[in-house]
C-alpha cells in the first residue's frame, strides 16, 4: 500500500509540474523555460540549440568576386530584355532600377529609337562591350544608328546578387547620369563655325573643338539666323557645365554662320602638340586684345582647357609676386629668404627636394620656384590680399568672363592660416585652368587685362569683364624682369630654349591627392603671344607642358 501510495503520489504531482512547465513556456516564451530550469546546464543547451536553429535558417548574404556565369548571365538578361523593350525585367537586373527605367522608357518613348539590336562583345573581367544597332523614327523620317557602350556588372552588397552598375552612360557613352535623349526639332538651329580667315571648324579636322562647337551651337543657334533640322539629341541634365551635344541629324537645317578667333595654323599645331602627351590641355591667346587663338585637349570629352578647376602650382607666383612687390615685401633684385622649411599655420612648408638659396634675391628664388620665399610672407598679408589682387589687376575669381562658350573664370578664395600660405603657391583653395593662366601671362605681357574671348563681343554686344585697376610701372616692369629671368636662366630655361624676343615664362607643379605625379604646369609670352598648358598626373611644368607651349609659341612667332 505505502508503496503503490507513493507511485500514485508521484503520478499525481508530476503531471502538475508539466503543465505548470507548459503554461509558463505558453506565456512567456523563452523566459518562462530558463526561469524554470534555473538557468542550469539544461536551459544553456535549451538556448544554444535554438539560436543554432535559427542562425541555420537565416539566409546568407554572397560575397566575393563575381564569376563568369555571374557576369555573362546578369548582362544577357539586361540586353535582352533591354532588346526586347521589357523595360521593367532589364531595370530590375541594374543596380537603380528606377534611373535605369526612367531612361529607358525615354529611349523608345522620347528619342523614338526602334528596332534595338544588342550584341554582347567578349566579357573582359566583370565588364561586357556591346554594340547597339537601332532605327531613329520621327514624323515619317527615319535614319539608321550605330554606336558601341559597355557595361560592369558588380554584387549588390544587400543582397549578394550581380547586377549591372548603373550609370547612363551604358545607354550611350555620351550621356552622363541626369542627361536625355531626345529626338525632335532641335530647337536650336545648327551652326557653321569658322576661323579667323573664314575657313570652317569641324570637329573632324580638329577633335579638340566638339565640345568647343556645341557651346557655340548653344549660344548663337538662334542669333546666327539658321533654322533647325530634326535630330537625336543629348539634353544635358540641371547643373551641367557641359553643352548639349547632336548624335545624329534625321534631317538638315540651315546653318548660320559664326566666326571665331582661332587661328588655322595654330590650332592645327595646338592639335597635334596634345596628341603627344595624355590628359594635355593648352591655350593660347593674343595680350593685346584678349583673342583666343587656339585650344587643345588631349581628353574630347570634357575641355578642360576653358573649364578645368586644378590647383595651378607655382604658376600661381606670377600672381603672389605682383601682389608682394606692390606691398613692398619684395624686390626683384634684393635679399630674400628661401630656407629648406617654413612653417606657418600649424603647416611645416617646404621646397621641391629641400633645396635652399643662402643669400640670394627675390628673382633667383623666383626664377628657381622656392616655396618657402612666398610662404614666409604669408603672416604680413591679410586674408584677402591674394584674392584681391587675383581679382582687381588680373580680373579672375569673379565668374563674370564671357568668352563666348561655357568657362571657368578661376577662383582665388579667402582663406585664413596654412590654407592662405598655400594659395601663395597656387595650393589650398586656389583653382585655375589653361585659359586663366594664359590669361595671367596675358597682363604681364600687356599690362592691362583684358578678358579672353573666342567670339567678338560684337556679334552679340555682351560686355566683357574688367580689372578695376593695373599694375603700377614698377611693379609691371620688376614682374617681367622675374618671367624673363624665369625663361632664359630659372626651371623654365630648358622648355624655351629657342623661344627669342620679349619672353617670360613660369612653371608650376600641383600636388594632387590620390596622384603619384604633381600636375605639371606652364605659363608664358613671347611677343603678342601668351599661352599655358597643363599635363594632369604629368609632373613637373617643365618637363611636361613647358615644351607644348614653348612649341606654339615659336609656331606662333
Amino acid at each position: 500500500m505505502g508503496s503503490r501510495r507513493r507511485v500514485a503520489e508521484r503520478r499525481k504531482t508530476k503531471p502538475a509540474v508539466i503543465g505548470g512547465m507548459i503554461a509558463v513556456v505558453v506565456a512567456g516564451a523563452g523566459l518562462g523555460v530558463y526561469a524554470l530550469y534555473g538557468g542550469g546546464a539544461a536551459a544553456d543547451d535549451r538556448t544554444q540549440n535554438t539560436s543554432a536553429s535559427a542562425a541555420d535558417h537565416k539566409p546568407k548574404v554572397k560575397t566575393g568576386p563575381l564569376s563568369a556565369t555571374e557576369v555573362t548571365t546578369t548582362a544577357t538578361t539586361f540586353l535582352t530584355s533591354w532588346q526586347q523593350g521589357k523595360v521593367s525585367t532589364a531595370a530590375a537586373a541594374t543596380s537603380d532600377s528606377a534611373a535605369a527605367t526612367a531612361l529607358l522608357t525615354g529611349y523608345t518613348k522620347d528619342a523614338h529609337l526602334t528596332g534595338v539590336t544588342l550584341t554582347p562583345g567578349t566579357r573582359t573581367g566583370d565588364k561586357v562591350p556591346f554594340s547597339v544597332k537601332a532605327t531613329v523614327t520621327y514624323k515619317g523620317t527615319s535614319k539608321p544608328l550605330a554606336y558601341g557602350s559597355s557595361l560592369t556588372v558588380v554584387r549588390d552588397t544587400a543582397t549578394g546578387k550581380p547586377r549591372v552598375d548603373w550609370t547612363a552612360s551604358v545607354v550611350h557613352p555620351d550621356l552622363k547620369d541626369g542627361d536625355t535623349l531626345v529626338t525632335g526639332e532641335s530647337g536650336t538651329p545648327p551652326i557653321k563655325a569658322v576661323d579667323r580667315d573664314g575657313g570652317e571648324i569641324t570637329e573632324a579636322k580638329y577633335p579638340s573643338l566638339g565640345t568647343v562647337l556645341d557651346g557655340l551651337r548653344e549660344k548663337y543657334g538662334k542669333k546666327a539666323g539658321g533654322k533647325a533640322g530634326i535630330e537625336l539629341r543629348v539634353i544635358r541634365g540641371k547643373g551641367s557645365k557641359s553643352s548639349d551635344k547632336t548624335l545624329l541629324e534625321l534631317s538638315k537645317g540651315t546653318p548660320g554662320t559664326v566666326r571665331t578667333t582661332l587661328n588655322p595654323t595654330l590650332q592645327a599645331a595646338a592639335e597635334a602638340q596634345v596628341a603627344k602627351r595624355a590628359r594635355s590641355s593648352v591655350v593660347v591667346l593674343r595680350p593685346s586684345t584678349g583673342e583666343i587663338l587656339a585650344v587643345a585637349n588631349a581628353n574630347h570629352g570634357f575641355n578642360t582647357a576653358f573649364q578645368g578647376s586644378l590647383a595651378p602650382g607655382s604658376t600661381m607666383k606670377v600672381i603672389t609676386a605682383s601682389l608682394l612687390i606692390d606691398k613692398d615685401l619684395a624686390s626683384a633684385d634684393k635679399a630674400h629668404p628661401c630656407p629648406k622649411y617654413f612653417t606657418y599655420g600649424g603647416w611645416k612648408f617646404q621646397n621641391d627636394d629641400k633645396f635652399e638659396i643662402k643669400g640670394g634675391t627675390f628673382k633667383a628664388s623666383f626664377a628657381r620656384s622656392c616655396n618657402t620665399a612666398f610662404i614666409s610672407q604669408a603672416g604680413k598679408l591679410d586674408n584677402d590680399s591674394l584674392t584681391e589682387q587675383a581679382q582687381q589687376v588680373f580680373g579672375l575669381s569673379m565668374n563674370n568672363w564671357a568668352i563666348g562658350v561655357p568657362s571657368f573664370d578661376g577662383s582665388v578664395p579667402v582663406q585664413s592660416a596654412a590654407q592662405k600660405a598655400a594659395s601663395l603657391i597656387g595650393q589650398g583653395g586656389v583653382r585655375m585652368n589653361p585659359l586663366n593662366m594664359a590669361s595671367v601671362s596675358a597682363t604681364v605681357e600687356s599690362g592691362t587685362f583684358k578678358q579672353p574671348y573666342l567670339v567678338s563681343p560684337s556679334v552679340d554686344n555682351r560686355t566683357l569683364a574688367t580689372a578695376s585697376r593695373t599694375m603700377s610701372s614698377g611693379t609691371l616692369s620688376q614682374l617681367r624682369e622675374l618671367m624673363a629671368y624665369t625663361a632664359g636662366y630659372g626651371t623654365a630655361a630648358e622648355a624655351m630654349s629657342g623661344v627669342y624676343g620679349n619672353v617670360g615664362a613660369k612653371t608650376g607643379s600641383a600636388e594632387v591627392d590620390g596622384q603619384k605625379k604633381p600636375n605639371g604646369w606652364f605659363t608664358a609670352y613671347r611677343g603678342d603671344l601668351a599661352a599655358a598648358g597643363v599635363v594632369q598626373a604629368g609632373g613637373h611644368g617643365g618637363d611636361t607642358a613647358g615644351p607644348i607651349v614653348a612649341a606654339l609659341l615659336k609656331t606662333g612667332g
